[in-house]
Protein backbone atom coordinates (compact mmCIF):
# COMPACT_ATOMS: atom_id res chain seq x y z
CA UNK A 1 0.00 0.00 0.00
CA UNK A 2 1.27 3.43 -0.97
CA UNK A 3 0.60 5.79 1.94
CA UNK A 4 2.62 8.61 0.39
CA UNK A 5 -0.25 9.68 -1.88
CA UNK A 6 -2.18 12.71 -0.74
CA UNK A 7 -5.80 11.76 0.05
CA UNK A 8 -7.43 13.79 -2.73
CA UNK A 9 -10.22 13.01 -5.16
CA UNK A 10 -7.89 13.47 -8.16
CA UNK A 11 -5.34 10.98 -6.77
CA UNK A 12 -8.14 8.52 -6.00
CA UNK A 13 -9.54 8.76 -9.53
CA UNK A 14 -6.06 8.34 -11.01
CA UNK A 15 -5.40 5.29 -8.84
CA UNK A 16 -8.73 3.74 -9.79
CA UNK A 17 -7.85 4.18 -13.47
CA UNK A 18 -4.50 2.47 -12.86
CA UNK A 19 -6.27 -0.35 -11.04
CA UNK A 20 -8.70 -0.83 -13.94
CA UNK A 21 -5.79 -0.87 -16.38
CA UNK A 22 -3.97 -3.44 -14.24
CA UNK A 23 -7.04 -5.67 -14.14
CA UNK A 24 -7.44 -5.39 -17.91
CA UNK A 25 -3.76 -6.26 -18.33
CA UNK A 26 -4.22 -9.26 -16.06
CA UNK A 27 -7.20 -10.52 -18.08
CA UNK A 28 -5.31 -10.15 -21.38
CA UNK A 29 -2.18 -11.82 -20.04
CA UNK A 30 -4.23 -14.63 -18.53
CA UNK A 31 -5.86 -15.24 -21.92
CA UNK A 32 -2.43 -15.14 -23.57
CA UNK A 33 -1.13 -17.67 -21.05
CA UNK A 34 -4.02 -20.03 -21.77
CA UNK A 35 -3.53 -19.80 -25.54
CA UNK A 36 0.24 -20.29 -25.29
CA UNK A 37 -0.12 -23.28 -22.97
CA UNK A 38 -2.69 -24.85 -25.29
CA UNK A 39 -0.40 -24.33 -28.30
CA UNK A 40 2.57 -25.64 -26.34
CA UNK A 41 0.78 -28.84 -25.34
CA UNK A 42 -0.30 -29.39 -28.94
CA UNK A 43 3.28 -29.01 -30.17
CA UNK A 44 4.58 -31.33 -27.45
CA UNK A 45 2.13 -34.03 -28.58
CA UNK A 46 3.25 -33.51 -32.17
CA UNK A 47 6.92 -33.62 -31.16
CA UNK A 48 6.43 -36.95 -29.39
CA UNK A 49 4.73 -38.32 -32.50
CA UNK A 50 7.45 -37.01 -34.82
CA UNK A 51 10.18 -38.32 -32.54
CA UNK A 52 8.73 -41.80 -32.88
CA UNK A 53 8.33 -41.37 -36.64
CA UNK A 54 11.93 -40.16 -37.05
CA UNK A 55 13.30 -43.07 -35.05
CA UNK A 56 11.21 -45.58 -37.00
CA UNK A 57 12.11 -43.98 -40.32
CA UNK A 58 15.84 -44.10 -39.55
CA UNK A 59 15.57 -47.71 -38.40
CA UNK A 60 13.69 -48.68 -41.58
CA UNK A 61 16.21 -46.87 -43.77
CA UNK A 62 19.14 -48.48 -41.96
CA UNK A 63 17.58 -51.93 -42.22
CA UNK A 64 16.87 -51.46 -45.94
CA UNK A 65 20.45 -50.32 -46.53
CA UNK A 66 21.80 -53.36 -44.70
CA UNK A 67 19.52 -55.61 -46.76
CA UNK A 68 20.84 -53.99 -49.95
CA UNK A 69 24.42 -54.60 -48.80
CA UNK A 70 23.63 -58.20 -48.03
CA UNK A 71 22.00 -58.57 -51.46
CA UNK A 72 24.58 -56.79 -53.65
CA UNK A 73 27.68 -56.49 -51.50
CA UNK A 74 29.18 -53.46 -49.76
CA UNK A 75 31.44 -52.47 -52.70
CA UNK A 76 28.55 -52.47 -55.19
CA UNK A 77 26.38 -50.37 -52.89
CA UNK A 78 29.26 -47.95 -52.34
CA UNK A 79 29.71 -47.57 -56.10
CA UNK A 80 25.98 -46.93 -56.53
CA UNK A 81 26.08 -44.30 -53.80
CA UNK A 82 28.67 -42.36 -55.79
CA UNK A 83 26.23 -42.11 -58.69
CA UNK A 84 23.52 -40.47 -56.58
CA UNK A 85 23.27 -36.74 -57.22
CA UNK A 86 20.69 -35.13 -54.97
CA UNK A 87 20.67 -31.50 -53.85
CA UNK A 88 18.80 -30.69 -50.68
CA UNK A 89 17.62 -27.31 -49.48
CA UNK A 90 15.93 -26.02 -46.35
CA UNK A 91 13.62 -23.02 -46.49
CA UNK A 92 12.78 -21.17 -43.30
CA UNK A 93 9.72 -19.06 -42.67
CA UNK A 94 7.79 -18.15 -39.57
CA UNK A 95 4.38 -17.92 -38.02
CA UNK A 96 3.31 -15.97 -34.98
CA UNK A 97 1.31 -17.12 -32.00
CA UNK A 98 0.38 -14.33 -29.55
CA UNK A 99 3.41 -12.33 -30.63
CA UNK A 100 5.83 -15.26 -30.44
CA UNK A 101 7.75 -16.00 -33.65
CA UNK A 102 7.76 -19.73 -34.42
CA UNK A 103 9.82 -21.24 -37.25
CA UNK A 104 8.52 -23.23 -40.19
CA UNK A 105 11.00 -25.62 -41.81
CA UNK A 106 10.49 -27.04 -45.28
CA UNK A 107 12.99 -29.56 -46.60
CA UNK A 108 13.09 -30.17 -50.34
CA UNK A 109 15.21 -32.25 -52.69
CA UNK A 110 16.09 -31.74 -56.32
CA UNK A 111 17.05 -34.49 -58.69
CA UNK A 112 14.84 -37.43 -59.51
CA UNK A 113 15.90 -41.02 -60.06
CA UNK A 114 16.75 -43.41 -61.43
CA UNK A 115 20.32 -42.60 -60.52
CA UNK A 116 21.74 -45.86 -61.83
CA UNK A 117 20.89 -48.66 -64.20
CA UNK A 118 18.52 -51.29 -62.79
CA UNK A 119 20.65 -54.00 -64.36
CA UNK A 120 22.53 -55.88 -61.70
CA UNK A 121 21.08 -53.75 -58.91
CA UNK A 122 18.43 -54.40 -56.33
CA UNK A 123 15.35 -52.29 -55.72
CA UNK A 124 16.49 -52.21 -52.10
CA UNK A 125 19.09 -49.58 -52.98
CA UNK A 126 16.43 -47.23 -54.38
CA UNK A 127 14.14 -47.99 -51.44
CA UNK A 128 16.90 -47.21 -48.95
CA UNK A 129 17.56 -43.90 -50.70
CA UNK A 130 13.90 -42.91 -50.55
CA UNK A 131 13.63 -43.87 -46.89
CA UNK A 132 16.67 -41.79 -45.90
CA UNK A 133 15.23 -38.85 -47.80
CA UNK A 134 11.93 -39.26 -45.95
CA UNK A 135 13.81 -39.44 -42.65
CA UNK A 136 15.54 -36.12 -43.43
CA UNK A 137 12.17 -34.47 -44.12
CA UNK A 138 10.85 -35.72 -40.78
CA UNK A 139 13.98 -34.49 -38.99
CA UNK A 140 13.43 -31.01 -40.43
CA UNK A 141 9.90 -30.99 -39.03
CA UNK A 142 11.21 -32.33 -35.74
CA UNK A 143 13.69 -29.44 -35.52
CA UNK A 144 10.85 -26.99 -36.23
CA UNK A 145 8.80 -28.43 -33.38
CA UNK A 146 11.67 -28.46 -30.87
CA UNK A 147 12.61 -24.81 -31.52
CA UNK A 148 8.94 -23.81 -31.33
CA UNK A 149 8.54 -25.63 -28.02
CA UNK A 150 11.61 -23.89 -26.56
CA UNK A 151 10.37 -20.44 -27.62
CA UNK A 152 6.84 -21.05 -26.39
CA UNK A 153 8.10 -22.43 -23.07
CA UNK A 154 10.20 -19.31 -22.55
CA UNK A 155 7.26 -17.03 -23.36
CA UNK A 156 4.90 -19.02 -21.11
CA UNK A 157 7.32 -18.60 -18.19
CA UNK A 158 7.54 -14.83 -18.79
CA UNK A 159 3.77 -14.52 -19.07
CA UNK A 160 3.19 -16.54 -15.90
CA UNK A 161 5.60 -14.29 -13.98
CA UNK A 162 3.73 -11.20 -15.20
CA UNK A 163 0.33 -12.70 -14.37
CA UNK A 164 1.48 -13.68 -10.88
CA UNK A 165 2.99 -10.24 -10.28
CA UNK A 166 -0.28 -8.54 -11.23
CA UNK A 167 -2.46 -11.01 -9.36
CA UNK A 168 -0.47 -11.23 -6.13
CA UNK A 169 1.36 -7.90 -5.89
CA UNK A 170 0.26 -5.05 -8.15
CA UNK A 171 -3.54 -5.41 -8.05
CA UNK A 172 -3.82 -6.17 -4.28
CA UNK A 173 -1.48 -3.25 -3.50
CA UNK A 174 -3.54 -0.83 -5.60
CA UNK A 175 -6.81 -2.14 -4.14
CA UNK A 176 -5.51 -1.59 -0.63
CA UNK A 177 -4.30 1.89 -1.53
CA UNK A 178 -7.72 2.72 -3.01
CA UNK A 179 -9.40 1.62 0.23
CA UNK A 180 -6.91 3.66 2.24
CA UNK A 181 -7.46 6.83 0.19
CA UNK A 182 -11.23 6.34 0.19
CA UNK A 183 -11.21 5.99 3.98
CA UNK A 184 -9.03 9.09 4.43
CA UNK A 185 -11.16 11.18 2.05
CA UNK A 186 -14.38 10.11 3.77
CA UNK A 187 -12.83 10.93 7.12
CA UNK A 188 -11.80 14.37 5.89
CA UNK A 189 -15.28 14.98 4.50
CA UNK A 190 -16.86 14.02 7.84
CA UNK A 191 -14.49 16.35 9.66
CA UNK A 192 -15.30 19.15 7.19
CA UNK A 193 -19.01 18.51 7.59
CA UNK A 194 -18.78 18.63 11.37
CA UNK A 195 -16.68 21.79 11.20
CA UNK A 196 -19.16 23.46 8.86
CA UNK A 197 -22.02 22.43 11.13
CA UNK A 198 -20.26 23.93 14.15
CA UNK A 199 -19.60 27.15 12.27
CA UNK A 200 -23.19 27.30 11.06
CA UNK A 201 -24.54 26.77 14.58
CA UNK A 202 -22.33 29.53 15.91
CA UNK A 203 -23.45 31.89 13.16
CA UNK A 204 -27.10 31.11 13.92
CA UNK A 205 -26.60 31.73 17.62
CA UNK A 206 -24.80 34.97 16.83
CA UNK A 207 -27.69 36.09 14.61
CA UNK A 208 -30.22 35.23 17.30
CA UNK A 209 -28.19 37.13 19.90
CA UNK A 210 -27.96 40.17 17.63
CA UNK A 211 -31.73 40.09 17.05
CA UNK A 212 -32.35 40.07 20.81
CA UNK A 213 -29.99 42.97 21.26
CA UNK A 214 -31.82 44.93 18.60
CA UNK A 215 -35.20 44.37 20.33
CA UNK A 216 -33.78 45.60 23.63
Amino acid sequence: MDTSLAPTRSNLMKLKDELSFSRLGYDLLDQKRSILVSELLTLVDQAVDYQNRVEKSLMDAEKTLQDAIMNMGRLRVANLAGAVNIDSSISLSERRVMGVSLPKVDTSFSGEGPYFSPEGTSMLSELALNRYRKALELMGKMAELKVSIMRLSSEVKKTIRKVNALEKLVIPDKEETVRYLTSRIEEQERESFILLKVVKDRMQRQEEFEKKEDRI
